[in-house]
């Protein structure tokens, strides 16, 4: 009896782990941490609730998306090193079954953003229908998939925004053009890294389509666009967005930071900038959306 007991016990805890590896679990709740920053710096007064079930549809919708994007490319999973133990590759799960989580996960995630405003709802399930059926099917066949996913990917930040007031203006916009420019850098500088995996499963994630000087000279223009839309709420015309002079200073600094493995890279073209790139691509988009809501609450 306990040999049963202990062998339920593994197999539920490795079914489990298929599960976090097929909604992509870290990602989906770093995905989650943007909208959640978005809310804080627009609600007014804090709903503890809201921000729940932002939270938690927000994770839902994320999930799902990776769940179909698994589901629809598994067979080119199978062609890279770092998907071919996905759970739909080694056929530890089946696409059936991942199929009820997705469309489950949309439901439910759809659901609770309603909760807060239509709105919210709306740009949550674009993001889904975004991501699922333009980004994904683009990606083996043009490097301008990128630009396409920048769309969905840029949702969450403002998402939040939105979910607080039930607006879409100017401070949602702004919010949602930070994280569009930054997707540049950030996936493209981990198209350089993985190239070769990229180009073994088929797809085309780099705009030119190699590690070549052209890349490396665009990746430095969307890593300046990125800082400068990152402090433009410091110049006052982004509504109740609002920056302060000292909060917009450390953000540059953050930004300069960012961008020197960026003019690295063009000059040397060496992977060890493109993986530094990338590290502080995180660092910098997670920095920022705590500067600004510590700015919101204890210097602006």
């Amino acid at each position: 009896m306990v040999t049963l007991d202990r062998f339920a016990f593994s197999s539920f805890s490795a079914f489990l782990t298929d599960l976090k590896v097929l909604v992509k679990i870290r990602l989906s709740i770093s995905v989650v941490f943007s909208a959640i920053a978005g809310y804080l710096l627009a609600a007014d007064p804090f709903s503890f609730a809201d921000l729940l079930f932002l939270s938690c549809g927000g994770l839902a919708l994320v999930s799902a998306s990776n769940a179909f994007n698994q589901v629809i490319e598994r067979k080119l999973d199978a062609k890279m090193q770092r998907t071919q133990l996905r759970p739909l590759v080694t056929q530890k799960m089946s696409v059936s079954f991942a199929m009820v989580v997705a469309v489950s996960l949309t439901l439910l995630g759809t659901a609770m953003l309603f909760v807060l405003n239509f709105k919210t709802a709306f740009f949550g399930l674009l993001s889904v229908v975004m991501y699922v059926a333009a980004y994904t099917p683009l990606k083996t066949r043009t490097p301008l998939s990128v630009f396409v996913g920048a769309f969905p990917g840029a949702i969450p930040f403002m998402l939040g925004w939105v979910g607080a007031t039930n607006q879409f203006g100017i401070e949602a916009g702004t919010l949602f053009m930070i994280q569009f420019f930054w997707q540049f850098p950030h996936f493209w500088s981990l198209g350089w890294i993985l190239h070769e995996d990229y180009q073994r499963g088929g797809f085309k994630m780099l705009p030119t389509g190699d590690r070549d000087r052209k890349t490396a000279f665009q990746i430095v223009v969307y890593a300046l666009w990125t800082i400068v839309t990152s402090i433009v709420p410091v110049f006052g015309f982004t509504g109740a967005l609002q920056l302060s002079v000292y909060s917009a200073l450390l953000i540059f600094a953050l930004g300069i930071y960012m961008l020197l493995p960026a003019l690295k890279l063009v000059q040397t073209l060496e992977l060890r900038y493109a993986k530094s790139l990338m590290l502080r691509s995180v660092i910098y988009l997670t920095l920022i959306q705590l500067i600004y809501v510590l700015d919101r609450f204890f210097i602006s």
